[in-house]
């Protein structure tokens, strides 16, 4: 790939995403409740997988496939898969989609928006069954500057929660948690 701004969003969702994978192989219990208020881990991985989904459509213009909680688990790894088999793929990582949040190429979306809600869930999922709550420098500070812009707009109905201060002395993690609505 030879335009830096894909590459390098490609590489982000690879870490993001593989981190995320390690959280789910890690899960024990996948009833217990997560910080989001209306899911518990099953839930959220759904939610995880179908986001996704509706991101993978974007890039070929079908309507996205949706899975319920009973095939969420056995559908994460071909879904990160496809994601970043197209994030790679010299024509559709450079495909410009269309977002809430205006055009831009397929790549770029899954280095932003896709990592965002990817690496927050992350976060939720270690939260919710007592793992690694911790996240890549590289990858907090790359989200805390896409989502900071956006602001408002990403706290509608199924987005994010109003944010929140960041306690005193907060590290960049949990200022971006703080903003995304998350007590770190």
């Amino acid at each position: 790939m030879s335009d830096p701004t894909l590459a390098e969003s490609a590489a982000r969702y690879v870490r993001v995403s593989g981190v995320f994978g390690g959280r789910v192989n890690g899960v024990r219990d996948w009833s217990v409740p997560t910080p989001c208020s209306e899911w518990n881990a099953l839930d959220l991985l759904t939610h995880v997988v179908n986001t996704h989904l509706r991101v993978l459509s974007t890039s070929d213009g079908r309507p996205p496939d949706e899975v319920d909680a009973t095939d969420a688990l056995t559908a994460w790894p071909s879904v990160r898969a496809s994601v970043i088999g197209a994030a790679v793929d010299p024509l559709l990582a450079s495909t410009q989609v269309s977002t809430p949040f205006g055009s831009m190429p397929f790549a770029v979306l899954c280095g932003s928006l896709l990592c965002a809600d990817t690496l927050v869930h992350t976060w939720d999922l270690a939260r919710a069954t007592g793992q690694d709550e911790r996240l890549d420098a590289r990858d907090v500070a790359a989200v805390h500057s896409i989502l900071e812009p956006l602001d408002e707009g990403m706290r509608l109905p199924g987005g994010f929660a109003a944010k929140l201060e960041p306690p005193p002395g907060a590290d960049p993690q949990a200022c971006l948690l703080a903003f995304c609505g998350r007590r770190p």
